[in-house]
């Protein structure tokens, strides 16, 4: 690549008015994993159940999730290669990447598992429709998007997953307007402190469904393919400085406007069911949520919902395939066609729906299963952005490096904590 290329490149990162909008995008697509229907099913319970207690659970998980996301885009736009592409090259026990990859590919189902039966759910509700085939029809949506991505390239695979995430803003948060939550008790909620076991597991949940493994594979793999083929990558000392540390720049307002939108989503989810579903009868599952929408609010606001919920399932089972590719890809180097991979993944779910197991509670476990994957991602990413092997000039400073150990040490803190609940019974 020439350095005239480079320099236009550098040129779109730094000028303003609409050529900024070339720059955003991957943090978006990746944002969805924010607002997969388990957040949903996560927060309407947490609202539901106990209030506005866990509202601070929402916010520190969204600012986390603002340090993560971008240093995961950091490190596919500096190194060219996605984090699971980076961890198998340095992982060289075969041994270890593959029980690696296992625990990963784990992630990635319980993943879907919570997308497919979230979009079930909702063509239920709108529809009627059984919930198994809601969760096969969901699934073929899904590689439909995906096949966008893979012939059309990643910016029109970046408008279809923009468009629905609009659709879910719109969905999730006009219940709030019409129904607004009280400002004494979303202040008292800033307060950290739990409610028991199922305080703690709820916040576990919210945790595994704000902060997501996959996601953390994902973007890394999305900012590779959209900004790495415009930066040279034959020295990273000196010949992509200044294209790199714009592109940083503009990466950050990127995962700024994601995170926005995505905390906002989730904030707005928790505070219609604190403020209008705590104490209801039945509201503790997706459907009975929509029901005392219905009754309480209305159908509109209800149907809404509704959309809402089906736009994330549809959007965030696609976000999800593709960040099971890159995991298998990178750290088996093994390609697998996108078709069969995601007829294997719908396994597990539509078993579930089969099964006639409750779907929120299956949403909400599954969140659980993610938040202890956190860990296994979240640990290598601050190590490998850390070290200037890797990251050049462009590694971490040390408040950031710092940050992300906090980060790290808290969510594994609250999963042991509530690993030792679970077992006495607390």
């Amino acid at each position: 690549m020439t350095r005239d290329v480079v320099a236009r490149s550098a040129a779109r990162a730094a000028a303003p008015g609409p050529r900024v909008a070339w720059l955003v995008g991957p943090a978006l697509v990746a944002g969805v994993a924010y607002l997969d229907p388990g957040n949903v099913a996560s927060n309407m319970t947490a609202g539901a159940g106990y209030g506005y207690l866990l509202v601070w659970v929402v916010v520190l998980a969204n600012v986390m999730a603002w340090l993560i996301q971008y240093l995961s885009a950091k490190l596919g736009i500096v190194t060219g290669q996605s984090l699971p592409e980076t961890l198998g090259r340095r992982i060289r026990n075969r041994w270890a990447r593959r029980a690696y990859w296992l625990q990963a590919e784990l992630v990635a189902m319980a993943t879907d598992i919570a997308e497919v039966i979230g979009g079930a759910v909702a063509l239920n509700l709108l529809f009627a429709l059984p919930l198994v085939w809601g969760g096969v029809i969901t699934g073929l949506v899904s590689v439909g998007v995906l096949m966008l991505q893979s012939k059309r390239g990643p910016r029109t695979f970046e408008s279809v997953v923009i468009a629905l995430v609009v659709v879910i803003a719109v969905g999730f948060t006009v219940g709030v307007f019409v129904a607004p939550p009280d400002p004494g008790g979303v202040l008292g909620g800033l307060v950290p402190r739990f409610q028991g076991t199922d305080s703690v597991l709820l916040a576990a949940s919210i945790l595994g469904a704000t902060i997501m493994p996959h996601a953390i594979y994902a973007h890394s793999a999305l900012a590779r393919d959209r900004f790495a083929p415009h930066l040279p990558h034959e020295d990273l000392e000196a010949g992509r400085g200044i294209g790199t540390a714009r592109l940083l720049r503009a990466t950050r307002w990127d995962v700024t406007i994601a995170m926005a939108i995505a905390g906002t989503v989730n904030l707005c989810i928790l505070l219609l069911a604190a403020a209008n579903l705590q104490g209801v009868a039945g509201t503790e599952t997706l459907e009975g949520a929509y029901a005392a929408l219905r009754d309480g609010i209305g159908p509109v606001v209800a149907t809404l919902f509704a959309v809402g919920l089906l736009a994330s399932g549809l959007a965030s089972t696609s976000v999800g395939a593709y960040a099971g590719a890159e995991i298998m890809h990178g750290l088996l180097h093994v390609r697998v066609p996108m078709l069969a991979r995601r007829l294997v993944t719908l396994v597990p779910a539509l078993a579930i729906l089969a099964l006639g197991v409750d779907p929120t509670l299956a949403l909400v476990l599954s969140q659980v299963v993610l938040s202890f994957g956190i860990p296994f991602a979240l640990i290598p990413l601050v190590r490998l952005t850390a070290q200037r092997a890797v990251l050049g000039p462009f590694r971490n400073r040390v408040i950031t490096t710092v940050a992300g150990i906090a980060a790290s040490v808290f969510l594994i803190a609250l999963n042991g904590v509530l690993l030792g609940l679970l077992i006495t019974g607390g």
